[in-house]
Parts: structure tokens; sequence; C-alpha cells
């Protein structure tokens, strides 16, 4: 338990970030996960549809470092690959 008034002031403050980017994360997983979707039903042009969504989204919240830059650019790689490969 914090015993200062600083301490206990810094404990809020991470709880506030702990949610919210609990948040984040659960909202660029979402987004994912409508991409992954849409690759899976096979229908190529929802697919680009769904990841134009999806990209400035995961660029926002990694330029916020709740993911990594490099996840998230390994994670957009990952499903443009995929998509590309079901229009071939």
């Amino acid at each position: 338990m914090a015993n200062t008034k600083q301490a206990r002031k810094r404990a809020r403050q991470a709880e506030g970030r702990r949610v919210l980017k609990a948040s984040q994360r659960s909202m660029v997983r979402t987004y994912v996960k409508n991409v992954i979707k849409a690759i899976n039903g096979g229908d190529h042009a929802q697919a680009m549809d769904a990841f134009k969504k999806a990209q400035p989204v995961i660029d926002r919240i990694a330029d916020k470092d709740v993911l990594s830059k490099k996840k998230a650019a390994r994670l957009k790689s990952r499903l443009n690959k995929r998509i590309k490969a079901l229009a071939a």
C-alpha cells in the first residue's frame, strides 16, 4: 500500500492508465479480428475494407505506446500478406 501522498497519487494515475490502455488494446484486437473474419470468409474486397479501417487504429495505438511500433508493423504486415494471398 502506498504510504505517502505522492505514492498514492502515482498509484491512482497508474490505475487510470492501465484501464485506458486495456480498453485501447481491446479495440485493436476487435479491428484485427474483423479483418481475420473477412479473410476467412474469402472476400478480398471486404478484407481490404476491414484492413483499411484497422490500419490507422493500429498506428494510432502504437503512437501512444500501448502497442510497440514493431509489433504494430508486424501485425499489419502479416494481415496484408494474408489479404494478398487471398487475391492470388
